[in-house]
This record gives C-alpha cells, structure tokens and sequence, in this order.
C-alpha cells in the first residue's frame, strides 16, 4: 500500500476560492448550511472545478463531514470532482455507511485508486461492509502486491484483530545495534512512516521484544538491541475479537502491540489510535444495543433501520403477553377495587426501573473484564443488597402515601410488591446477563427484553398475589 503523509492545512485558511476557512463554520464547528449549498449549487451546475476549490482548504475531517451532510446521490459526483483530496484521512474519518454508499457508486477503477492510497487496515474498513462482488470488482483493479495484503485481511473474521491491524510496521533482528537500528530507520524509504516502537524478531519473525523510540534516541550507538529491548510484551493473536483487544489495551496502558498468527509469528501491529476509535465504537453499541435500536446510526440504510429495531419490538410484544394474562388472571380481583388498576402500573415501572439500572452496570462490567466467574457470586450478593435497600426506601414512601389517600392495608400490600419486585429486578439485572454471556450471546442484545418482561411480570404477580393473599379483595 502506498504510504500517503498528514496534510497540514490548518495553516493555509485563505487557500481556493473558499475564503476565509473560519467563515464556513459555526460556532460550534459545523460546516454552516450555506457553505453545503454552495459546494451542491457548483455541482448540480456542472462546475467540479469550483467545488473543489471551496473544498480543498478543508481538514480531512471536514470533508468527511461534508459527505455525510450531502445527498447520497451527490456524493459520488463530489468524490470524482475532488479526487487527489480523498486521502486516507478523508476515508478514515467517513461514517462507514456513507463509505459504503459512496464505494458501491463509484466506478471499480474509481474506489480502487482510493484504496491503493490507504494503509491496508484502513482499505479493509472500506472494503469489508461491500457485496462479494463488488469488493471482488475493486480487488481485480489493484496491483497484485496492493491485492494479496487485502485478501488475506478479509479472510479473517469481521472485528477481528487481523482486520483491525496495519501490515505496515517496523520488524528487525536483536543482532543489531542500536546505530545499525537508526541508520537502517534513515535508509529505508519504504518504511512505514507511523510507528511508535520498532520490534525485535527472531529468524522465523517470532517477536522476541520490543524497543520504543524514546530508548532508541537516548541509547549510545554501540548497545546490541537485545541488550535494551523490553522482552516482556503484549501480544495480540490474528483471530482475537477487536473488544478484547480494546481491553488488553487498556489494562496494560499499551502504544502499540504485535500481532500474530497461530505458528506466533509477527503479522502485524495495532496502535492506540486504531482502538480509541474501536473503544468509543463498542461503547456506543452497547448502549445502542441495550435500547433494541441497532447500530442506532442517523446514515443507517432505511431497511437495516428497520430490520434492526423491529425484530426486538416484535420480541417485546411476545413478552408483554405474559404480563397481559398475568393481569387477566387476576382480572376479578381488579374489578372489585379499581385501586389495583391505578397502583399497578407504578409497581410495574419502578421495577422496571430497577432491572434496567442492574443491567446497564452488569452488561458494562461484562464488557470491560469487570465481572468473570470468579466473582459472579460475590457481585450477585451486593445487588441483592443493594436492591434491597433501594426496595425498602421506595416502599415505605410508596407505602405511606397509598395507607393515607386509600387504606392502610392496600399500602402495606403494595409496600411489600415493590420490595419484592425490586429484589428481583436486581436479581434478574444481573442473573440475565450472565446467561446470555455464558450462552456465548451478546448480552448487550438480548437482556433488556427478559429484564422488562420479569419485572412486568411478577410485579403485577407480587402485587395483585398479596392483594388476594391478605384478604383485601375476595
């Protein structure tokens, strides 16, 4: 792949015909509406020369931003009019639909001139969401030594380290010395330009340490690498899921980390700006995935929309009947005191309330290593208790106001169902995401439907059961 270096641009604020850099954006650094308008007008005019101009002066960023604020159907016509600006920061930044979308427009020769500019990691991103036949079309357009890289990147399992990782690192022998080391770094052009450590390998390409640049720099000449590398490092297999790298990376403060196949051998590397971007990837589905909403993106095809968030409404709907012939089955004693009917909703929902609160921090303790085995136990019996406080404190609030608008005895029944009924919501916050993560399910996908549907369930269950038991209604 060919290397393509940062554009520094904040320094050229008057460059094309776009003016002044600053006056294109808001104060909250949006591009302004007005300038939009005016990149579509020159192209709907049939003017690519003037909308490159206004484009040309901004950060990569910003002209992926621009993409994601036009009409799908102007985003091919403005990638062809600013084609030497789509550097491998534009595409990196792009919101990965809009790539997708604007790839699958593009002629094959076109989104493969795009591809040769990238590190390999980042043409993989672009090429890993297309149909077969389309990532076979761009692939056939590319150089053999530009194709094999990005074949074998594919074959990988998707967010997989081997689909995360850059192929372009800096790999030598422990013989050398540390002069040896940086005359070779000076010599090589075809080196990859972003590395923060240059690893030590044995003749198989087994990694046998790491050297940071830092000791690089401050280490007389004549020191063998051997002698100063760091032997004890994180490595990273082909296959391992990009969550989970995420996870080594943060608990071991890692830079950057080798990456190897099954026989150990060094492949590739993985960088910390690559996993920041994966980090607040995973945070924000998780939390997305929690809702029922899908990917929950605003670039999200209509049809995946769909698809993602109406098979959960249809789960829930199957769930809520349960809750529904509970009611049903205590129909009678909802008729002879309307109360039961007014109160029920509120025991349903604090409840609720309380699943959710226990899922969302035993989900995020899942995926952060938090909560294993190990001490699943011991985390089962904290929410118990404090479940238990949290139901004693809302039922003697709840409790007291129903004893003075209603009867004593109906607000000590409904005092009752909302300790009940808040304890196993803490129980069932955490018991159903442990399920799910030992069953090898997302717990992130599946949890809230079955949170909801056994607090609905056996708070009216506690609630209308004691009504019944306490001889409050016949």
């Amino acid at each position: 792949m060919t290397e393509t270096r940062d554009t520094e641009l904040l320094d050229a604020p008057y460059k094309g015909d776009g003016g002044n850099v600053a006056d294109n954006f808001d104060e909250d650094n949006r591009l302004k509406p007005e300038f939009v308008r005016r990149v579509e007008d020159a192209l709907h005019d049939g003017e690519p020369g003037t909308a490159h101009d206004l484009v040309e002066p901004l950060h990569p960023a910003d002209i992926a931003d621009l993409f994601e604020l036009m009409d799908e159907d102007e985003r091919p016509l403005l990638a062809t009019s600013i084609a030497e600006l789509m550097t491998a920061e534009v595409v990196a930044e792009m919101n990965e639909h809009v790539r997708e979308l604007l790839v699958e427009a593009l002629p094959a020769d076109a989104a493969a001139q795009i591809a040769e500019q990238l590190d390999t990691d980042d043409a993989v991103a672009m090429l890993e969401d297309l149909d077969e036949a389309d990532q076979k079309a761009i692939l056939a357009e590319l150089d053999p030594e530009d194709r094999a890289p990005l074949e074998t990147a594919l074959a990988y399992p998707e967010e997989s380290a081997g689909r995360l990782m850059s192929r372009e690192f800096v790999a030598v022998p422990g013989h050398l010395t540390v002069g040896d080391l940086i005359d070779y770094l000076r010599e090589q052009r075809d080196l990859s330009t972003d590395f923060f450590e240059v690893f030590v390998v044995d003749e198989r390409m087994r990694p046998l340490g790491t050297c940071q640049l830092s000791w690089i720099l401050r280490t007389p000449r004549t020191v063998r690498l051997e002698d100063v590398m760091k032997r004890d490092q994180t490595l990273i297999p082909v296959d391992l899921d990009q969550e989970e790298v995420g996870l080594r990376f943060q608990k071991y403060a890692l830079i950057s980390a080798a990456v190897i196949n099954a026989d150990g051998r060094l492949v590739g590397q993985i960088t910390a700006d690559d996993i920041a971007h994966v980090i607040a990837e995973e945070a924000g589905e998780d939390a997305l995935l929690l809702s029922g909403a899908g990917e929950g993106d605003i670039n999200e095809p209509i049809r995946e929309a769909y698809s993602a968030r109406v098979r959960w409404l249809i789960a829930n709907l199957g769930t809520a009947v349960v809750a529904s012939a509970i009611i049903a089955f205590f129909g009678a004693a909802i008729e002879q005191l309307v109360a039961l009917a007014i109160l029920m909703p509120i025991v349903a929902s604090i409840g609720g309330n309380a699943g959710t609160q226990t899922m969302a921090v035993t989900v995020r303790a899942i995926a952060t290593n938090q909560l294993t085995e190990s001490n699943t136990v011991r985390i089962l019996w904290r929410e118990f208790r404090v479940a238990a406080l949290m139901g004693v404190t809302i039922a003697v609030l709840i409790g007291a106001a129903v004893a003075v608008l209603f009867t004593p005895q109906l607000g000590g029944v409904i005092a009752l169902a909302m300790v009940v009924n808040i304890v196993i919501a803490g129980l069932a916050g955490v018991l159903v995401p442990v399920i799910f993560d030992r069953l090898d399910v997302d717990p992130a996908v599946a949890s809230s439907v079955f949170v909801t549907m056994i607090t609905d369930s056996m708070g009216f269950f506690a609630f209308l059961g004691l009504a019944v038991a306490s001889g409050l209604v016949g």
